[in-house]
């Protein structure tokens, strides 16, 4: 898409999963692309498979301080920026509520929102006088989850809640200067990870048996994606020049979840 030739993107999480997948589209797009990534091992990995073309910074989503840093990191590397992602996450392995204990809800709650919420914030905040300069734009990843319930337990599923607020708050606040979107995907084989205060942090979706066939049952489109197949709508997003009328939607990229209904019609199999 040609809009995001020459962007200067900064993504958070991208060391691995969906981000991951959305620095390869970037590149591919002819974008400039920059990572804060919290995993030092995956960074290594980041420098190592793309050399001097991407540009990576270390730190916490949940600390002001890391995401100004790799603004700075990015706009002393490109010359500024032009659109945030705010991707990085975590998750609660559908964790429901009566299985908590109340003292170690209270922990897993403010983990989980630090990363998911809070992170994102910090992260909008930080790159907003860059945005501003560069009439550019923000894209927040939400989830199925932000919608229906299901898509996990209720401190990841009132997280991605939240988000939808934040989408919406901010493109009222943000406008006309800076363009604020969403894009909501379904599930997928992923390492996205869980918590340490309940000891799933070295869990992952893509751990789960049998997911890529739940995801197929579930949708009406039958699929189970894969990371790569939910980028093009943030390479969209990010374009001005495609997207430039697009503020305070979310692009839902879920299989079709929103019209499952009551009643398993499978019409289209005879077409």
């Amino acid at each position: 898409m040609n809009g995001s030739k020459d962007a200067v993107v900064l993504i958070t999480g991208g060391g691995s999963g969906l981000g991951r997948a959305l620095v390869e589209r970037f590149l591919r797009e002819g974008a400039s692309v920059a990572v804060l990534e919290s995993s030092e091992s995956r960074a290594e990995a980041l420098r190592a498979d793309f050399s001097q073309a991407v540009e990576v910074i270390v730190g916490d989503v949940s600390v002001y301080a890391d995401n100004a840093r790799a603004v700075e990191r990015t706009v002393a590397r490109f010359g500024r920026l032009d659109t945030f992602i705010a991707n990085a996450g975590i998750f609660d392995f559908f964790q429901p509520l009566a299985q908590y204990e109340g003292e170690r809800l209270d922990e897993a709650f403010d983990e989980l929102f630090a990363v998911n919420v809070k992170g994102g914030v910090l992260g909008a905040r930080a790159a907003l006088p860059e945005l501003v300069k560069s009439r550019g734009s923000i894209i927040f990843t939400l989830s199925n989850a932000a919608f229906y319930p299901g898509g996990g337990g209720p401190i990841y599923t009132a997280s991605k809640h939240a988000l939808v607020g934040v989408v919406k708050q901010l493109a009222h606040e943000l406008a006309p200067k800076v363009r604020v979107n969403g894009v909501a995907p379904g599930g997928m084989k992923t390492n996205l990870s869980g918590l340490q205060s309940t000891g799933t942090a070295a869990q992952s979706l893509a751990g789960i048996e049998g997911l890529d066939q739940m995801l197929r049952d579930i949708t009406p489109l039958q699929i189970a994606p894969v990371p790569a197949d939910y980028c093009g709508p943030y390479v969209l997003l990010a374009s001005a020049a495609d997207a430039g009328p697009i503020t305070g939607a979310i692009i839902h990229t879920d299989g079709g979840l929103g019209v499952r209904g009551i009643v398993n019609i499978r019409g289209g199999e005879g077409l």
